[in-house]
């Protein structure tokens, strides 16, 4: 293996920083240079000629490399040669042992320069063995002309994206979500390397959003989240205002709310436990990632007060149970304390909890406090510890289930699980509470969220026109 000199690391070094490329993707393209120059000069290529790419991508091939390290290699020799051409002059060749010698011996390498002129060239910049020189010294071809370079890895950037997320305890729904987005803009840009992206290709981007795909507005503003948070926080830059957007028109939206008769309806065709998650989705407000991940210490029955914590945003909130269904939830929990019992003596390993709760906390798994209260079915197997663990009811079950009881009811709106909460916020305000003290219940950041609701209702304000002096 070939020894490249400090003084070719340093150009090609300044060459990668002018052209943008990540700093912690340094030693990976000059790794990738020094394997290339060695192969050129073990299989008497020319490393300043293009047509020497292509078959070193097949050795590499051949070494049983993956795509994306294949995809870097390209990429490093690309960048090589873009260094070569702004220089006019390719790499600063090979010398041998007391010396100056080029990949090709004592014999210069013969260039042209743009006049046609001969140029030759003698610069020590690899060291290597004494190597065969070839019968006639290479003709260098012309300078790479400067297009984009396209189909590199982000292979670094996403792993850096879910770090940044993870250590923000963002929900791992926000991580496939943004990854999601990510991956489309990579897909848009034809995997252009990541240091070179610009506000002009966000902007681009966001309108074919709009205009080729004709997407909402609201999935236009995730969109444009999610590669914020990738250029700040991953790509460390800021792309400023992202003026020019051709931006998806914001319809109003009003939510679907059902009445206390058909919510009854519903419940008529629901089955345990399903019945009882969506009357606490009601009679709580809860979302349903809320309502599923309840544990048994989350409930005050004595006081008669449910605790939602880490609720979106991380937010914990306090919110009154209703007394209708207390003999409903009383009957659960023991349900739960056989259940419990029959994994214990199973030698179940626990639930599974957030976070590093279960490093801070030992035995917290397979303490009934901290017990699901809407557990799943069966116990999942984790492959790796090679045990088995109990997981809360899924929302997808959940959610089949409310569909189809949607169904056999007849009920002609589109019901989801979170109309259950637009129907405990939109009741409320029926009855005259107060919409800060909605807010509070709903977990709202903002009291404008919360504002939706006055849409649902139907005003009761006197709206005739007539003077102050005519009250009576």
């Amino acid at each position: 293996m070939i020894t490249v000199s400090p003084e070719l690391h340093g150009r090609f070094e300044k060459h990668m920083r002018e052209k943008g490329v990540p700093k912690t993707l340094w030693w990976q393209y000059k790794k990738w240079l020094r394997y290339y120059l060695d192969f050129c000069q073990k299989y008497d290529f020319a490393s300043e000629q293009t047509d020497s790419l292509p078959r070193f991508l097949r050795k590499l091939e051949e070494k049983k490399q993956t795509t994306l390290q294949q995809e870097q290699a390209a990429d490093a020799v690309k960048l090589y040669y873009g260094m070569a051409a702004v220089s006019r002059c390719l790499p600063r060749q090979l010398k041998g042992t007391g010396s100056l010698e080029n990949a090709y011996g004592k014999r210069p390498i013969a260039i042209s320069d743009s006049a046609g002129r001969s140029l030759s060239v003698r610069d020590p910049a690899i060291s290597y063995t004494t190597r065969k020189p070839p019968a006639d010294p290479p003709v260098v071809s012309a300078p790479v002309s400067d297009k984009p370079v396209t189909g590199t890895s982000w292979r670094d950037q996403y792993t850096r994206l879910s770090s940044e997320i993870q250590v923000r305890h963002y929900s791992p729904k926000t991580l496939r979500t943004y990854n999601g987005w990510v991956r489309k803009f990579q897909t848009f840009t034809r995997s252009k390397p990541a240091g070179l992206l610009s506000a002009d290709d966000v902007k681009q981007f966001l309108t074919s959003l709009a205009v080729k795909y004709n997407v909402a507005s609201s999935t236009q503003n995730q969109a444009f989240n999610a590669l914020l948070f990738f250029f700040r926080h991953v790509l460390q830059k800021e792309f400023g205002k992202v003026e020019g957007v051709v931006r998806a028109k914001r319809k109003p939206y009003i939510p679907v709310v059902l009445s206390r008769e058909e919510i009854n309806a519903i419940l008529t065709h629901l089955s345990p436990p399903y019945d009882l998650v969506v009357k606490l989705l009601y009679g709580c407000g809860l979302r349903l990632s809320e309502c599923v991940q309840l544990r048994v210490h989350c409930f005050n029955f004595d006081a008669g007060v449910l605790t939602v914590h880490d609720g979106k945003g991380q937010k914990d909130r306090t919110i009154p149970l209703p007394e209708t269904i207390l003999p409903e939830l009383k009957v659960q929990l023991e349900s739960l304390k056989h259940l419990f019992q029959r994994d214990l003596d199973r030698k179940f390993s626990g639930v599974f909890l957030m976070n590093m709760l279960e490093k801070k906390y030992k035995n917290a798994a397979k303490q009934f406090i901290w017990q699901w209260f809407f557990p799943a079915k069966q116990l999942t197997y984790v492959k790796d510890a090679g045990e088995y663990r109990r997981y809360h009811l899924h929302e997808t079950h959940v959610q089949k289930a409310i569909k189809m009881a949607v169904g056999k009811a007849g009920i002609c709106k589109r019901a989801s699980a979170h109309t259950f909460r637009h129907s405990f916020a939109s009741h409320l305000l029926q009855k005259n509470y107060d919409i800060r003290t909605i807010q509070e219940l709903l977990g709202h950041s903002d009291v404008r969220t919360t504002m939706i609701y006055t849409h649902t209702v139907k005003s009761v304000t006197i709206k005739e026109a007539k003077s102050p002096l005519d009250f009576s």
